[in-house]
């Protein structure tokens, strides 16, 4: 079958497409024909060697998909052949087909294509749970988000808007505000041209209440200062490569909330909240609520390409690869 590989670390294109032997599945393990995969910003961190989990080369690239199932191991129960499914793993998704744990998989509602499914995973579910439970939004607050046209950045806007807030949207082109207030954005704010801490002030009258940030960087401490008394601030990611330094004093005067996100320690230590929050994004899905937008599709011989519009900020939602293409 062929997949992208990292040989060696280093940008996107050092990825390469190359022949490998099909997957065996083993106990408990499922073979799925990939229909789609999702690209994210930590595929670019893996292969750069820069995440925080080291991944030894060579690898197969890619941690988000959808498909349908081929084969199965011995000791598999509820998922069966030809069954569509979406998962993740931390690598192994930009192939024509993957191998994972029974367990990583979800089934796909027949109403949703596989490319939706594989786009609506990570980004969807990271910023359900940040607002939802991490950060708790309650309608008619103000919740600001940061990148606020990655993938992560409009899920946000977009879910945040279902859960009754009023979303502000801050990016870094005309182009990219535009497409988060068709999302659900009440407001926007370019924060290359404009002072972002003013500018939210200016909107919300007493500060926001919520900052989600996918990015880091500046940005980050600009928006904690623009945050009112008691207001809660979710780190979820630094897509900028720079993870800021905030002065606590800021937190001691404001008496704000400062914690962060990952998918992996919510899963262990909030098992009962990633029930209910999956639970209800599963049914804003179905009811065409939660539905990710797609701004590129990429063959499988493009990974380099995928990769590199996520690494350089070009992307707008998500950006899939197709490894059937």
């Amino acid at each position: 079958m062929r997949a992208a590989r990292c040989l060696e670390y280093g940008p996107p294109s050092s990825v390469v497409v190359v022949e490998v032997p099909d997957p065996v599945p083993r106990d408990g393990q499922v073979i799925v024909d990939v229909a789609a995969a999702a690209v994210n910003f930590p595929d670019v961190l893996l292969v750069a060697d820069q995440y925080q989990v080291h991944v030894p080369v060579p690898f197969t690239v890619g941690s988000e998909f959808a498909g349908t199932v081929r084969a199965v191991g011995a000791g598999v129960d509820g998922v069966a052949v030809g069954d569509r499914v979406k998962g993740s793993t931390m690598f192994g998704a930009f192939a024509e087909q993957v191998v994972v744990s029974a367990s990583s998989l979800q089934r796909v509602d027949p109403a949703v294509d596989l490319a939706t499914a594989a786009a609506s995973g990570v980004a969807h579910s990271t910023a359900y749970h940040a607002l939802r439970s991490v950060a708790r939004v309650q309608p008619e607050e103000w919740v600001v988000v940061l990148g606020a046209a990655g993938g992560v950045g409009l899920a946000a806007v977009e879910l945040g808007a279902e859960l009754g807030a009023r979303v502000v949207a801050a990016a870094s082109s005309a182009d990219k505000l535009a497409l988060c207030l068709e999302r659900g954005a009440e407001s926007a704010i370019d924060y290359r041209t404009e002072d972002l801490k003013a500018r939210i002030k200016e909107i919300t009258a007493d500060g926001a209440h919520v900052v989600i940030d996918p990015v880091g960087g500046p940005s980050a401490e600009q928006a904690l200062r623009a945050l009112r008394w008691g207001g809660r601030f979710v780190t979820v990611g630094f897509a900028s490569g720079e993870i800021p330094r905030i002065p606590l004093n800021l937190v001691l005067l404001k008496g704000v909330v400062v914690t962060g996100f990952t998918m992996e320690g919510f899963a262990r230590h909030q098992a009962e909240d990633r029930a209910r929050d999956q639970a209800e994004l599963a049914a804003l899905a179905r009811a065409g609520r939660a539905v990710p937008y797609i701004s590129a599709t990429y063959p499988l011989e493009q990974v380099d390409r995928a990769l590199s519009d996520l690494a350089e900020r070009r992307a707008m939602g998500k950006v899939l690869v197709d490894p059937t293409r």
